[in-house]
């Protein structure tokens, strides 16, 4: 562990803006049809849960990495292969967050340009800041999450009051009943973006005052929650459900049919601007938390040196995981069943053999 502390402040915005990511502008939860918003809450509240999951865990070994107590838990040689399943897990979510960003770029605004010139340049870029420490991100993050909220309180406003909102295009309500409003946010909206969250148990030991931790990651997941069910009534609204069902990136849709007085238009890119700050966090997060595993893992001093490295491979992963978005959604498809397992099942799994542990040395006391 490097020799850093993050403020509550920080931590909240790194957690804001991470939970953010992509998943404000992709497709989301339209499984659901039009009570998706419903279906993100739910798993909003499923999020909670998990959080009292990993707190309590974090509770038990306050100043050890996750990497740490996964090895703490299952013991030294089980836990470090999990430890490592989880690095290498953290690489390539990274890899998935970097290549969406490109993939968007490419096709909205710079349609000449390599992916690889914007993959390379997003990624030295990130390679760069985390070099400098994790306290120079949250710092970053500090200033960035209030640019956030201006670019979102101006999208909304625009969206707003140019003609194209029709909020009956988000009835009936419960038009295909409960089932798959309950199917699509468990485990899938579960697991993106509330389920990642468990990235900032490599983050937690840094806090200046831990017993601050549960204020700021109960308030980073109940404001993204009650965020991205808004988002989705409001793109409903504007281009209705069967549009939404078919766009690949329904918010930059939506923002990009405003036009008022034939003089303000184009703001697609208020969209691709925050999707940029975004995935710039939320990947530099990934990439942080899998190089102190990594180093946590293999006991180097210092995780600066294998940090470019690192870099390189995230790199490769992201030119080389799909030829094209869809066939990466359809990869990503086979990643779902893992991330349940990794995200969901092995903390669960570690929660019942902590408590387990606990019970066994009240008796022996």
């Amino acid at each position: 562990m490097e020799k850093a502390k993050l403020s509550v402040i920080q931590l909240f915005a790194l957690m804001f803006i991470f939970e953010m990511g992509t998943a404000l502008v992709v497709s989301y939860g339209t499984n659901a049809g039009k009570d998706a918003w419903l279906s993100i809450l739910l798993a909003m509240c499923g999020g909670i849960v998990l959080f009292y999951i990993f707190y309590f865990l974090f509770y038990q070994y306050p100043n050890l990495l996750f990497t740490g107590y996964i090895r703490e838990t299952f013991g030294e040689y089980i836990g470090w292969i999990v430890g490592l399943l989880y690095c290498l897990h953290f690489i390539y979510i990274c890899g998935r967050n970097v290549r969406e960003l490109g993939d968007l770029l490419v096709s909205s605004t710079l349609p000449e340009t390599p992916l690889l010139a914007i993959n390379l340049t997003l990624v030295l870029v990130m390679c760069y800041v985390i070099h400098l420490g994790i306290e120079v991100v949250g710092r970053t993050a500090e200033v960035f999450i209030v640019v956030l909220f201006l670019l979102g309180a101006a999208g909304n406003f625009f969206v707003l009051v140019s003609g194209d909102v029709d909020f009956h295009q988000i009835r009936p309500f419960l038009e295909h009943g409960w089932k798959p409003i309950f199917t699509t946010a468990f485990p899938h909206l579960l697991i993106f973006p509330f389920g990642e969250m468990i990235a900032f148990t490599m983050l937690l030991p840094y806090l200046n005052r831990p017993q601050l931790a549960k204020r700021a990651w109960l308030g980073a997941v109940i404001s993204i929650g009650l965020i991205l069910s808004w988002m989705f009534v409001l793109n409903t609204s504007v281009l209705g459900i069967d549009v939404m069902q078919r766009s690949v990136f329904p918010t930059l849709t939506a923002v990009g049919k405003v036009n008022l007085f034939d003089f303000i238009e184009r703001l697609d890119a208020i969209v691709v601007f925050t999707l940029l700050i975004t995935v710039f966090f939320k990947a530099s997060i990934y990439l942080y938390a899998a190089v102190i595993g990594i180093a946590d893992l293999f006991k180097l001093n210092n995780y600066r040196k294998i940090l470019f490295p690192i870099g390189t491979i995230v790199i490769f992963l992201s030119l080389a995981m799909a030829s094209s978005f869809t066939e990466q959604g359809e990869e990503g498809f086979l990643n779902h069943y893992l991330s349940i397992a990794l995200l969901i099942v092995v903390p669960m799994l570690m929660l019942v053999v902590s408590i387990i542990r606990n019970h066994f040395k009240k008796k022996t006391n």
